[in-house]
């Protein structure tokens, strides 16, 4: 019984001395991606109220192409602020709990494009979707409220030339979570450190 004591006491010291580099460089990345959501929640709040016109809020309730603004603003927060958060969450667990860390050059070759593609891609994606929404939204208000009493066929052509490039950061974005998930499972396959002592 002491022995399971001291064994569970001695690799909780190990892991006290392992190094959450990746879990650091994840959570980093979320408070800044948090911060950013917050600003532009802010801008959006102030020019609603004094100078964006036509505002936000009625491309918002508009829908048609205002629901590409919704859609991208939401998944900003969902894919950018909490799916990097909860990134951190599955490097600590290998970092910290399974006391496996980042230590081959590939799987660190493997995070660093988790972390850089999946922030630029979810960031380009979101802020394209969020763009094109607005601007096609807009244009689909009447002229009394400060759009252009576009039609729907017209509000397509304003979003057609957004299409292929948010396509292209929704590969990104993707192949960075893909490579990133390539190397949790390289690291959570080898053996820990805890194992290798």
């Amino acid at each position: 019984m002491n022995s399971n004591r001291e064994r569970e006491n001695n690799n909780n010291c190990d892991n006290s001395n392992l190094s959450i580099k990746w879990t650091n460089r994840f959570i980093y990345a979320a408070i800044i991606q948090g911060a950013i959501i917050v600003g532009l929640t802010i801008f959006l709040i102030f020019s609603q109220i004094s100078f964006l016109k036509p505002e936000i809020s009625r491309v918002i309730a508009a829908g048609g192409a205002g629901t590409w603004f919704t859609f991208g603003y939401i998944m900003y927060i969902v894919v950018g602020v909490i799916g990097v958060a909860v990134s951190a969450l599955f490097y600590y667990y290998l970092e910290k709990i399974l006391a496996k860390p980042y230590t081959m050059h590939l799987t660190k070759l493997l995070a660093w494009t988790h972390l850089l593609l999946m922030n630029v891609g979810s960031t380009s994606t979101m802020g394209m979707l969020m763009y094109a929404g607005y601007i096609g939204g807009a244009a689909m208000l009447p002229e009394n409220v400060g759009g252009q009493g576009f039609n729907a066929g017209q509000a397509h052509q304003i979003l057609a030339p957004f299409i292929e490039p948010i396509s292209i950061a929704i590969i990104i974005l993707l192949l960075g979570i893909i490579l990133g998930g390539v190397g949790f499972l390289l690291t959570y396959n080898r053996k820990s450190t805890n194992q290798e002592k």
